[in-house]
């Protein structure tokens, strides 16, 4: 499973929450400024589809850090007029951040992520079989 980070006190939620009657009502105000999420997986790899319209891909950030990947953005902008003796000035920000503890069966080193007409895809394949086994060790007793 591919579980969210949700920040200001909220528990994280598992893919399974998603299909859970419970988990609508429990959504607040807060979670509208987020953008929305699919998420999939196959045999191969877990993917991620968010919904970005209008971001510029030079604003996304994805990093992994500590088996969490975080997808975010941050713009501002600033605009300034002066027509007629009259001065506008207008400016905006926006920013999000969304955060996925990813499962240890993930090659978080091969991760790729690809935008197009306001999707953000993000592929994060599975390892293979052999070096899933490779990260079993036996630990001796004394």
């Amino acid at each position: 499973m591919l579980p969210m980070i949700r920040t200001r006190g909220y528990k994280p939620l598992t893919l399974s929450d998603f299909f859970n009657e419970d988990f609508f009502p429990t959504m607040t105000r807060n979670t509208s400024s987020l953008p929305s999420v699919n998420i999939r997986e196959d045999e191969k790899a877990f993917y991620l589809e968010l919904a970005v319209p209008g971001m510029d891909k030079k604003d996304l950030r994805i990093e992994v850090k500590d088996d969490v990947l975080t997808i975010s953005s941050e713009n501002k902008e600033d605009k300034e007029e002066n027509l007629d003796g009259y001065r506008r000035r207008e400016f905006s920000y926006s920013s999000f951040c969304r955060s996925f503890y990813l499962p240890e069966d993930v090659n978080s080193d091969k991760i790729g992520a690809a935008y197009k007409d306001g999707i953000l895809n993000v592929e994060i394949p599975k390892l293979e079989e052999e070096k899933k086994k490779e990260k079993i060790r036996s630990i001796s007793i004394s």
